[in-house]
C-alpha cells in the first residue's frame, strides 16, 4: 500500500502546483471572491491584520469531501 500512497502524494502535490502556478500566473480573477464570502473574518487595523476564512474553508471541506466520495464509489 505504500508504493500507492506514494504515487497519490505525488500526483496531490503536482495538481497543487499547477493550481498554484494559474493562480499566480493571472488566474486569480477566477477565484477572486474566494475568501470573502460572508462569515469569512478579516480585520484590518493599523499595524494588525487578521485573517481568518472560515466559511471558505468550510466550502473547500465540503468540495473535497464530495470528490473523494465520489472517487471511493465510483473509482475502485
Amino acid at each position: 500500500m505504500a508504493p500507492q500512497l506514494g504515487k497519490l502524494l505525488v500526483l496531490a502535490g503536482l495538481v497543487l502546483a499547477v493550481f498554484g502556478g494559474i493562480l499566480w500566473l493571472g488566474g486569480g480573477g477566477l477565484f477572486s471572491w474566494f475568501g470573502r464570502l460572508p462569515g469569512d473574518i478579516r480585520i484590518e487595523r493599523p499595524g494588525f491584520r487578521f485573517y481568518a476564512p472560515i466559511v471558505s474553508m468550510l466550502l473547500v471541506s465540503v468540495v473535497l469531501s464530495g470528490l473523494l466520495w465520489l472517487w471511493r464509489r465510483f473509482g475502485g
